[in-house]
């Protein structure tokens, strides 16, 4: 591009009284290069050179008609005419500077989103980047452990606790250990290397856990760190599948025992009536008294045996969706009207009431009216019984579902055994009924546990 300023003729104005010829020629070209193949560097500089003189000859033109303008000062028309003169270089410069930062800015704006579209952060050298990229593994690995992790002041004795991953802070967040300082206190107490079984209070009721504390020194500073593995649920499942297996064993035994005595205590019963007549009346009566007790006592054996059989015996789960809400309405017309009859109350209550949930229905259905049966044998002497049933959401999306009456509740010390095969407080108990709630909750991947109740009486809970 070419542009040429002609000459300007004016004459002098009073102050010289002479005539005066000012030619002012301005010529501004640009060029570019460009090459393929091997001649793209050579094609690429020239165009920077013609670039470069551009820009400076519009320089060298604009300090020219400053200085005219600045010569004929006395003259207004000169002024203007050098005025005009200079738009057209100050245009082009600024052109040319504005597609030079432009040229810059752009490539520096490629640079960092390159490294941003690949996750590598600007002005680090491959190791540097290889050294954070561990780091950040490593930390997402350690955010996402399924144990919970502490980190305890000092290395020995009381100190802080602080949670060092998303399972710590669970562990702590409300809802979960009922007192998180006494937690502090149980690991900070733990021996150093060592590996033992821990137990603290939830919201749940009492879990187990496996605890491990190792001591260590970070900048200079000395501390320690525990590991919390809750193992409440594979305890569970272990002592379930033992008492199934004793159970099946025992049950087997013994009916074979029993069924024989069963079996021939009666037919000699019968053959004592066949024989009575030529029996003394005492003697008769004295072996029909005691073939009668051993039959009707091998009867009722048969009859204990089988109902602790029906732990071993229950059938695999069939999941489907249940609405909580549906659920609970057949419950409260099976029975409220008992707990009205006995002049208390049975509250049953779902929040949201769209809630359901994916379990055996009928398996679900029988560990609560297990549970409800037991609460209304716990407030047989109670004068005004009350039953509270609820369904909600917990954290992490779980459903809760709580049992709680006004009894007299189960003792501390008889709180592990409650859902013991076989352990009943009743004089007439079994100790079937909540070990079958137990059985059929596992069965369905949930959890149940005798919670703390937050005033008198019995408090069950169960999760899925």
């Amino acid at each position: 591009m070419a542009s040429e300023l002609p000459g300007i003729e004016a004459d002098t104005d009073a102050h010289t009284g002479a005539d005066v010829d000012v030619g002012v020629s301005v010529s501004v070209g640009t060029g570019t290069g460009t090459g393929t193949g091997t001649g793209t560097g050579t094609g690429a500089n020239a165009a920077t050179t013609a670039c470069h003189a551009a820009a400076y000859a519009c320089m060298a033109a604009l300090t020219a008609l400053g200085y005219a303008a600045a010569h004929y000062a006395g003259s207004p028309r000169l002024q203007v005419l050098c005025a005009i003169g200079a738009i057209l270089p100050a245009w082009l410069l600024h052109r040319r500077l504005s597609r030079a930062a432009g040229s810059k800015a752009g490539g520096t704006a490629y640079a960092a989103h390159a490294a941003f579209a690949s996750g590598q952060p600007l002005g680090l050298t491959p190791d540097r980047r290889a050294l954070l990229n561990a780091a950040q593994a490593l930390e997402a690995r350690l955010e996402h452990a399924p144990i919970a992790l502490f980190s305890i002041e000092h290395l020995a004795g009381p100190g802080a606790l602080t949670p060092l991953n998303a399972s710590a802070r669970r562990l702590l967040a409300p809802g979960r250990a009922s007192d998180p300082a006494q937690l502090a206190q149980l690991l900070a107490a733990q021996a150093v290397e060592r590996r033992d079984l821990v137990s603290f209070e939830t919201e749940r009721g009492t879990e187990r856990a496996l605890a491990s504390v190792t001591a260590l020194t970070v900048q200079g500073a000395g501390q320690r760190l525990a590991a919390l593995m809750p193992v409440e649920s594979e305890l569970e499942a272990e002592a379930m599948n033992a008492w199934r297996q004793l159970v099946q064993v025992l049950t087997h035994e013994i009916m074979n025992s029993l069924t024989p005595v069963a079996s021939l205590s009666r037919t000699a019963c019968d053959l004592l009536e066949e024989a009575r007549a030529d029996l003394a009346p005492d003697v008769s009566s004295d072996l029909g008294t005691a073939l009668d007790a051993i039959a009707r006592r091998a009867a009722s054996l048969v009859e204990f045996v089988a109902s602790y059989r029906s732990l071993s015996s229950v059938p695999q789960a069939q999941p489907e969706r249940v609405h909580v809400g549906e659920l609970f309405a057949r419950l409260s017309m099976l029975m409220a009207p008992q707990w009205l009859a006995r002049g208390g109350r049975a509250e049953f209550s779902v929040e949201p009431a769209s809630l359901d949930v994916m379990v055996d229905p009928g398996q679900l259905e029988q560990a609560l009216i297990n549970l409800l049966k037991n609460a209304a044998e716990a407030t047989a002497s109670v004068a005004q019984p009350q039953l509270q049933v609820s369904a909600r959401l917990s954290r992490g999306g779980r459903l809760r579902i709580e049992v709680a009456d006004n009894g007299p509740g189960v003792p501390r010390e008889l709180v592990g055994q409650v859902f013991t095969p076989f352990f009943s407080t009743k004089k007439q108990g079994r100790g079937i009924g909540l070990a079958m709630v137990r059985h059929l909750v596992h069965a369905n991947g949930g959890m149940v546990r005798y919670a703390k109740p937050v005033g008198a009486g019995a408090r069950f809970i169960i999760t899925f």
